[in-house]
């Protein structure tokens, strides 16, 4: 079959590997309707994360379940299924938690052995507990079908973001980060009732979606600049709940920079360039929370689900260009130059 494979920063291709097979009786093969390419995926497309020459890659995906093994009960061939970004047991102490990510037997899509799903199929470990079932009828739907791809990871993360942040009704939440996390912590945010939400972001085409999302605000500055404007915006406060959807030391500056004291930061962006660390002083001086980190968006797939299936929130406007699977190496580089926000791979 087809896949995406990395060689080396900024060598992306599309070659033929081994098909996937069914080799534990708790797997499946999924046929790939629709993944995506993730911003995280981009510090491997520039060298700033390691990877094995010809290593797969992708971590978004859903499809059409085409083999099962024995013990599968679940789900079976033939049924929509989508993925979240890692795969986990169900059973272990930290699934039965909520913590899918921290799982004893889960593992990343696109790690070293196992399939990415930027390819033309995935085998899929602990089937029954990872992947989720979705109506028949959406297969047919090319936009729920991408609204219920953003499930795989950037709706659930924003989420997790915005839970992090304490995002609730009568408080201001501003979110850092105008990438598709970012604007899916928006969306977050205001489906758990934010009053006002300011969003920080220098492009006009992302910050419409913004505003499309339920941002009341938009502050195009950076830096000192922004903590500014949005000071401003609060009164000389800060926001209550604060998203940093970015992962760099200076986004993570301006976030602790422009939270409200006894407020929160939900930190979800991938964390790169940050060695010398928060100054926790300051933290501690003014009582901010800090929660957040890798999104077990497996335990909020069954609660985001509905709301997507009703139109209660529609996620899909964060893709905005499409590729086919040949196409994804031009898909890293509409999103490495940001003129993609966030492009969608169609099988």
């Amino acid at each position: 079959m087809r896949a995406t494979t990395i060689h080396a920063p900024f060598d992306m291709r599309v070659a033929d590997v081994p098909d996937p097979v069914v080799r534990n009786p708790g797997d499946a093969v999924v046929r790939v309707l629709r993944s995506c390419i993730c911003g995280s995926d981009l510090w491997a497309y520039r060298g700033e994360s390691a990877r094995q020459a010809g290593q797969r890659i992708g971590h978004e995906f859903l499809g059409i379940v085409e083999e099962t093994g024995a013990e599968v009960t679940g789900v079976g061939r033939g049924d929509l299924v989508v993925a979240p970004f890692m795969w986990s047991d169900g059973v272990c102490d930290y699934c039965r938690e909520g913590l899918t990510t921290s799982c004893e037997h889960g593992g990343f899509w696109g790690s070293v052995g196992s399939d990415g799903g930027q390819g033309e199929a995935v085998r899929v470990p602990f089937a029954d507990a990872t992947l989720v079932a979705l109506p028949a009828e959406a297969a047919s739907d090319d936009r729920l079908l991408a609204a219920l791809l953003t499930l795989s990871d950037v709706m659930g993360t924003g989420h997790h973001a915005a839970l992090g942040a304490g995002a609730r009704a009568g408080v201001t939440v501003a979110v850092v980060g105008d990438g598709a996390v970012g604007l899916c912590g928006v969306l977050a945010a205001k489906r758990l009732g934010a009053d006002r939400i300011i969003a920080l972001g220098r492009h006009e085409a992302r910050t419409d979606i913004a505003r499309r999302f339920g941002a009341t605000d938009v502050v195009a500055e950076r830096g000192d600049a922004a903590v500014d404007a949005v000071r401003e915006l609060t009164r000389g406060q800060g926001a209550h709940a604060v998203v940093e959807a970015v992962g760099t030391e200076q986004s993570m500056r301006t976030a602790v920079s422009i939270t409200r004291d006894g407020g929160a930061i939900g930190f979800v962006g991938v964390p790169h360039g940050s060695g010398t660390g928060l100054d926790l002083s300051v933290m501690f001086d003014r009582n901010i929370a800090l929660r957040g980190g890798v999104a077990p968006v497996r335990t909020y797939i069954p609660e985001l689900l509905p709301d997507v299936l009703d139109g209660t929130i529609d996620p899909s406007p964060v893709f905005d260009l499409t590729v086919g699977l040949e196409g994804v190496p031009d898909g890293y580089k509409a999103m490495d130059e940001r003129t993609a926000l966030k492009v969608m791979v169609a099988n």
